[in-house]
């Protein structure tokens, strides 16, 4: 890496970007991003950029609509300083579980989003878990796809050891939890979920024999926790003897910390790819595992044109 590289972060997650610029031994670049009294935001780069690999670190996590905005608007300042590449790394991508239509006269709104990257000048994207991979798909530009499995599954060796079971909690989730299994040489079991409307779900029964063991449940993201509360509720009625999950992105919004705290789950294991909000800080069941070294690996990967092939795992 050489001084060619600049790393910039909007108020999503300046933590992680701390974290990531600590990593590559490298300083987070000047920027300054704030909002007029009537919530537009202005954005000014602190030093200049031309002809520079450019990073912007920024997940569009809740306020999504205005994290998003920083984003593009800090893009547009970079692309007009004459910065030679400019790579979105983009954690948790929002607007994700809108990619494509269910129903007549609906938006996709992930393409939306897509689009509005590229337009911008974002010329490559760094993601984590995509809430549906065929959202790569949206763009017309390099997309590189991590996965926050092998944090996890680390984490899931080291303190829960032996008599595990691997658990998705829908039908959609079975291939990335199959993965997580064998990895870890575990069973698998699936739950059979009807969901009635947006962010309500129903579990209805348990594919598999769960029996005395300690069931993982697997998923992408958590947002309101009807989906894991629920689960974990026919999974100990099941004979689980306890029930933990680990998801990539802790979004946690509306009610989730309030159902969390009252549900069989013994502990939630999330990354910071989003930062953690009001009540979830102080929520112990929660625990938080840094995403940071693989992000900043692939970062220098991409800055130096080399393979980013052994982080998609």
């Amino acid at each position: 890496m050489n001084d060619n590289m600049k790393l910039f972060a909007g108020n999503a997650n300046p933590a992680l970007a701390q974290e990531i610029c600590s990593f590559l031994g490298l300083g987070l670049s000047a920027a300054e991003v704030r909002t007029f009294s009537d919530g537009e935001i202005f954005v000014e780069i602190g030093e200049n950029v031309r002809g520079c690999d450019v990073f912007v670190i920024q997940p569009t996590c809740p306020p999504v609509n205005d994290h998003l905005m920083e984003l593009v608007i800090m893009v547009d300042a970079l692309r007009r300083a004459s910065a030679r590449r400019i790579t979105a790394v983009v954690p948790y991508y929002g607007y994700a579980r809108q990619d494509r239509k269910v129903a007549p006269r609906t938006p996709i709104t992930a393409k939306v989003v897509a689009e509005m990257m590229m337009v911008v000048g974002v010329r490559r994207v760094l993601a984590m878990d995509l809430h549906a991979g065929q959202i790569q798909g949206f763009f017309n530009i390099p997309v590189d796809h991590l996965y926050a499995a092998p944090v996890l599954v680390n984490y899931i060796r080291e303190e829960l050891h032996d008599n595990i079971i691997m658990v998705s909690p829908d039908a959609g989730g079975v291939e990335r939890t199959r993965a997580y299994a064998k990895r870890l040489d575990a069973d698998l079991a699936i739950i059979d979920k009807r969901r009635e409307r947006a962010n309500v779900a129903q579990a209805m029964n348990v594919i598999g024999d769960v029996r005395g063991k300690k069931a993982v449940l697997i998923d992408d993201m958590v947002d309101t926790a009807g989906t894991l509360c629920a689960a974990a509720e026919i999974l100990m009625q099941s004979g689980a003897s306890e029930v933990y999950a680990c998801c990539s992105h802790g979004v946690l919004s509306g009610p989730a910390i309030e159902r969390l705290e009252k549900s069989q789950i013994k502990q939630l294991v999330v990354t910071n790819s989003v930062p953690l909000r009001g009540a979830a800080k102080d929520c112990k069941k929660i625990k938080v595992l840094s995403v940071a070294p693989l992000l900043g690996e692939a970062i220098r990967q991409i800055h130096l044109d080399a393979s980013v092939s052994s982080l998609f795992v």
